[in-house]
């Protein structure tokens, strides 16, 4: 069989009499003015990832090294952390073109070499590209023909064997960079125009033209000034003056395409309320004081929408347009709901709806349609990796998001399945919509059903590592330690302080890797096709302790606590039970190892373990939660194995409280903590004094905390653009493995689907 990238047709760019047009595919790139079009339109790309195209485009078919791009994009004495400026500029060259790290059509990744650009580069009259054509032999052409045609065939087999189809490629709509993205946005019901948010305002698209305007909207009284600022920890007055991440964010349109509902947050200690705005003009109007992800009904007299916690459990409820008569007609049970979707008959609701399974990283998500009739829902679909986002045509097609297979296993993309609207189940298999990076979050569809908008969102998480100063008063501008382009997250270090511990994803699931920080490339500790998490280090510090997670939708839950020698050497079990969630080690002279198991949703368990494997069955309890969602709890073993520090992660809260509860006697105190943030995340510092903390707000500002044992806290990292999950300290505290994450959201169109 013959592979059809053998055969490669060198073809020169070609430049109009201007020498400044260059086109491919179905771009044009004019390099004077650093536009990209395409098919005539204008492609929003800031500069960078213009000048990476143009060197591309000067070389189409070679490879570009990373260091030649270095030189033509920052001068040598620009001081920039070049590997993260890089790969977030080639990211967002790869979005406006539409393509894919994994599935290149445009820009190729090299592994360890640098960038190749791969469609032809041709232009149109008198072009070297006709002449090279003209050379080929009729011969060489009938067989290249011939083999697309074998080719194809299978293809069309293998797609259709796999629910896929041809379909129209996606239209970019928006190209927001990373440090800007998308809060939200929604497609007109005629189609025409996209709302949506971003951190600098409210704004409407015209679809065809990409023409966008800003919506003045006058402040409604009843929103007051934000007063949130890390600021207030350093002794000085909080910020007066309102936060643009408090501008109104649109969720779902009128039938008539001229005002819509949208969220909006009045203050940090209030919850999102619901309003009606008018993209004419005029004042917004307040239809509920809680609510979000609004939905309105076809026919534009009734408004489902959700409450409850942000990040947690929460209702489903219906009002009249107007906002009168608010009723709930799905009561909390435990599990999580998505954005409602009308059904075309009015008289269903369907919407995602994620259950809290003990064990699993992830939850189980299913797609259930109710009744508004009688409130009784039911399962429409179920299959492992259904995202949140979920949409019903008026031909009666379910479009849901589904997450990719490894390698490619942290994208999702749309599909649909025709559904029997009397008896509300699919009907044949689902047929794929989509085939793109990142993950579909949000969908909104025109009234006819055929346009879609998808909100996609990436996240990068890496590992940044950073050095304490000043006796530990200051922290150094973290570095980016892992250079690839996949999920990797640190737990721990080497006891020397010389090499970060941490799990990634680069070669499929996750297994276990160590790097040093003077290293530019990782050494793989545990590897596999197994998911292996949390690795810490034993109380001597000579063993990598670690757990090994089912997968989404296996029989089992049961979880397998696993332990390797840090210089090499087989694994071998410690203990298995279902529902293990974390563990960790004190250090010598303390020899306390333990772990966490969560009994169900609203109780966990904390047990001491033998980390050399002989307390099999033998556990001892140490500790116990029982809460409404205690799976939400984080917690920390102090160095010296006597204190157990804990946070219940979910909500906001003005006044939040860290148990600590020593673990020799079973006392307990309450370390309170004044913020207008809620905690994400704990970690003991190394000398066992403090408390790292990451925390957040809902203006999505993110900050990294030192609390000391007295409550006292001091800001060492704040975050407006990137998201933070926790630090790690060295064993001797002079440094940090920050998990910090970037990624961006942006807005894309299908049609004829």
């Amino acid at each position: 069989m013959l592979d059809s990238q053998a055969i490669r047709v060198r073809v020169m760019p070609v430049i109009e009499e201007d020498k400044r047009i260059v086109r491919f595919g179905v771009f044009e790139a004019d390099l004077k003015t650093g536009e990209l079009r395409r098919n005539g339109s204008k492609v929003r790309l800031q500069e960078q990832p213009f000048q990476i195209l143009t060197v591309l485009l000067e070389r189409p078919g070679d490879v570009v090294s990373r260091e030649e791009l270095r030189a033509r994009l920052w001068p040598s004495d620009t001081f920039v952390d070049f590997d993260h400026s890089l790969n977030t500029a080639v990211r967002r060259l790869r979005d406006a073109l539409g393509d894919s790290a994994e599935n290149p059509r445009f820009v190729e990744t090299v592994a360890r070499r640098g960038y190749r650009l791969l469609a032809p580069v041709n232009g149109s009259g008198g072009s070297e590209a006709a002449v090279v054509g003209k050379r080929m032999s009729w011969r060489l052409i009938s067989a290249v023909a011939a083999i697309v045609l074998v080719a194809g065939g299978g293809i069309a087999w293998r797609f259709s064997s796999d629910g896929i189809r041809p379909h129209s490629l996606p239209r970019r709509l928006t190209a927001n960079p990373e440090d800007d993205p998308i809060l939200n946005a929604t497609l007109s019901p005629d189609g025409k125009y996209l709302a949506f948010a971003d951190h600098t305002g409210f704004y409407l698209q015209q679809v065809d033209t990409g023409e966008t305007h800003a919506v003045p909207l006058p402040k409604p009284a009843l929103l007051r000034p934000a007063m949130f600022s890390l600021d207030r920890y350093r002794g000085t007055r909080p910020l007066a003056q309102p936060s643009q991440s408090f501008a109104p964010e649109p969720a779902s349109w009128f039938p008539d395409s001229t005002h819509l509902v949208a969220t909006w947050v009045a203050s940090p200690d209030e919850p999102v309320s619901l309003w009606e705005i008018s993209v004419l003009g005029g004042e917004p109007r307040k239809l509920n004081d809680e609510g979000w992800r609004p939905a309105v009904s076809p026919d534009g007299t009734q408004i489902a929408f959700l409450r409850g916690s942000l990040k947690g459990e929460n209702e489903i409820w219906v009002m009249q347009a107007d906002g009168t008569s608010p009723r709930v007609l799905r009561p909390s049970d435990g599990s999580y709901c998505g954005t409602p979707a009308w059904a075309p008959d009015l008289r269903h609701i369907v919407f995602a709806r994620s259950v809290y399974v003990p064990g699993m990283w992830e939850s189980r998500t299913e797609i259930d349609a109710l009744d508004l009739a009688n409130r009784k829902s039911q399962v429409v679909l179920y299959v492992p990796g259904l995202g949140p986002a979920v949409a019903w045509t008026p031909d009666d097609r379910l479009i849901f998001s589904l997450d990719e297979p490894p390698p490619n296993q942290t994208d999702s993309n749309l599909f649909f399945a025709r559904m029997d609207s009397r008896t509300l189940q699919a009907i044949g298999p689902p047929t794929r919509i989509t085939s793109q990076a990142g993950g579909v979050s949000d969908v909104s569809l025109s009234s006819d059903g055929k346009r879609v908008a998808l909100t996609r969102r990436t996240l990068q998480p890496d590992v940044y590592v950073t050095s304490l100063e000043d006796h530990g008063a200051k922290l150094t501008p973290p570095i980016r330690l892992t250079l690839d382009e996949r999920a990797d997250i640190p737990y721990s270090w080497t006891p020397d302080g010389r090499s970060v511990i941490f799990i990634s994803d680069r070669y499929g699931p996750f297994n276990i890797f160590k790097q040093d920080v003077d290293e530019s490339t990782p050494e793989l500790v545990v590897g596999g096709k197994e998911r292996l998490s949390i690795p810490r280090l034993s109380p001597d510090a000579s063993q990598i302790i670690y757990l090994v997670q089912p997968k989404l939708g296996d029989a089992s839950a049961t979880v397998r606590l696993m332990r390797v020698p840090l210089a090499g050497g087989p694994s071998q079990m410690i203990v298995e039970a279902p529902g293990i969630m974390n563990q960790q080690c004190a250090r010598l002279p303390s020899t306390l190892c333990v772990y966490s198991q969560m009994m169900s949703r609203n109780e966990m368990r904390v047990y001491s373990f033998d980390p050399n494997g002989s307390s099999q069955g033998q556990e001892i309890e140490r500790a116990r939660v029982v809460d409404q969602g205690a799976y939400s709890y984080n917690w920390s073993l102090s160095p010296d194995g006597e204190t157990l520090a804990m946070v219940k992660k979910i909500g906001l809260q003005r006044e939040l409280s860290i148990r600590l509860l020593s673990l020799s006697d079973g006392s307990e105190r309450f370390l309170p903590v004044s913020t207008f943030f809620g905690i994400g995340c704990l970690d003991w510092a190394a000398d066992g004094k403090s408390l790292w903390a990451v925390t957040y707000s809902t203006t999505n500002d993110k900050a990294l905390l030192n609390i000391d044992l007295q409550g006292k806290v001091r800001p060492m990292l704040e975050e407006k653009q990137m998201i933070l999950g926790w630090a790690i300290p060295s064993p001797d505290g002079s440094k940090l493995a920050i998990w910090k994450a970037s990624g961006g959201s942006n807005v894309w169109l299908v049609e004829n689907f």
